[in-house]
């Protein structure tokens, strides 16, 4: 089955100041497996230093929610974030992996659920 939507959900006592560690690899991992990395360093790294001041204050972090095929989404009313796509032949699962695998070598707790039916208006 494909996935299209992966959440990542905190629990027990990760915060978001846990995922500044490994945020900035997230960030350049995703951007880079959906093809929307920035030619310019100065726009990556601003796009990082935006997600790390809110990080690093532990309070909820803007994401990548810009127009494009997947966004990586920080809801207002629960500390998660997920992924979504728009397109029915874009398969997250390889991308869920790698965030899960680097939450976990930075020993954030978290539990994954998929295809949730997320909407965006």
């Amino acid at each position: 089955m494909k996935v299209y939507s992966t959440h990542f959900i905190l629990k027990g006592k990760s915060d978001y100041k846990d995922l500044a560690p490994v945020f900035p690899d997230i960030l350049k991992m995703f951007l880079e497996e959906i093809g929307q990395m920035p030619e310019e360093e100065e726009l990556l790294q601003m796009l990082i230093e935006l997600n790390m001041v809110d990080l690093e204050r532990n309070r909820k972090p803007e994401g990548y929610n810009r127009k494009g095929k997947v966004r990586l989404v920080f809801p207002m009313d629960r500390k998660e974030f997920y992924l979504k796509t728009y397109t029915k032949n874009q398969d997250l699962s390889h991308i869920a992996d790698n965030i899960s695998n680097m939450l976990t070598a930075a020993g954030v707790k978290f539990d994954v659920k998929q295809n949730d039916n997320i909407e965006f208006d």
